[in-house]
């Protein structure tokens, strides 16, 4: 269906404008947080938004022999290949076509499923009704590898010079990216001369900036030299930002992340309203946010 304006005729016949037509069902059928429902909900939203290089096997209901697997991006920017072992790649960071990336990237993940050996496989066209990740994969949290670079594309197939040299080169433009083992869904990242701690809290948006603006910025720090900077808001989730000094290591936050996440938690569970200050706080909170989606 061509796009129309939301005043327009729809283009289906019917007479009615295109907003109280099928542009009423294309706003209902956006999903804010596509990956809910997922224990590992976090991870998603991460690989999805602000982790450069990173894979991890999943186990699809009803072809568990299959060895698929989930990464960040693929070569020339695939929504999924298929090795000529068999091994399905499944490119997460892949552009939504419709107002649900958990349906989109299912129905690549279907078509990839039955695609010959050794191919390419496109999105398709714009999905309709059909299954969503959730229902084509194992619940199991993924066990997910950050990587140094794109090396596991073709891990364990032989390559000439020339892929080599392509390889070398996508991996001198990877941001250095480590994921924390205390808390979950935790990246520390070093851009420039910088280096970053981006974390993706699992509780929903709101909730989430009401216990941030508890704890207030004394609260939020995760030691000397570190700075909450603001926060990414993305698929229904928060990612808070922390500056850090650029001698700080990844094993360094283990420590102050592990000792937030136990401030947040008191504060989560703590009924009341937010006070005056509070409240204050939260607008400031609010206002140093960026959509990611």
């Amino acid at each position: 269906m061509p796009v129309v304006g939301q005043r327009e005729p729809c283009p289906c016949g019917s007479g009615k404008r295109y907003k109280a037509c099928h542009g009423r069902t294309a706003r209902q059928a956006f999903v804010a947080r596509p990956f809910e429902g997922r224990v590992d909900e976090t991870d998603w939203v991460a690989l999805r938004e602000i982790v450069p290089s990173a894979s991890a096997p999943v186990t699809v209901l009803g072809h568990e022999d299959r060895d698929v697997r989930i990464a960040t991006v693929l070569p020339m920017s695939w929504p999924a290949m298929v090795r000529a072992d068999g091994r399905v790649l499944l490119a997460l960071q892949s552009p939504g076509r419709s107002g649900d990336i958990s349906r989109d990237l299912a129905q690549t993940l279907v078509l990839a499923l039955a695609a010959d050996h050794g191919s390419q496989v496109a999105a398709g066209s714009l999905p309709g009704e059909g299954p969503r990740l959730q229902d084509l994969l194992d619940p199991a949290p993924m066990d997910v590898t950050v990587h140094a670079g794109f090396d596991h594309w073709l891990d364990g197939v032989e390559t000439d010079a020339a892929t080599r040299a392509q390889l070398e080169n996508a991996n001198a433009a990877v941001t250095p990216t480590e994921r924390l083992s205390g808390v979950t869904s935790a990246y520390w990242c070093r851009i420039g001369d910088k280096c970053h701690l981006r974390w993706v809290l699992p509780d929903a948006e709101e909730v989430t900036l009401d216990a941030l603006a508890r704890l207030g910025s004394a609260g939020l720090s995760l030691g000397e030299g570190t700075r909450y900077v603001g926060s990414f808001r993305a698929y229904g989730l928060l990612v808070p930002v922390w500056d850090l000094p650029v001698t700080t290591a990844a094993a360094d936050l283990e420590g102050p992340a592990l000792a937030l996440r136990g401030r947040l938690d008191e504060v989560l569970a703590d009924p009341r309203e937010l006070t005056r200050d509070e409240v204050r706080t939260r607008s400031g909170l609010v206002n140093r946010q960026v959509t990611l989606r």
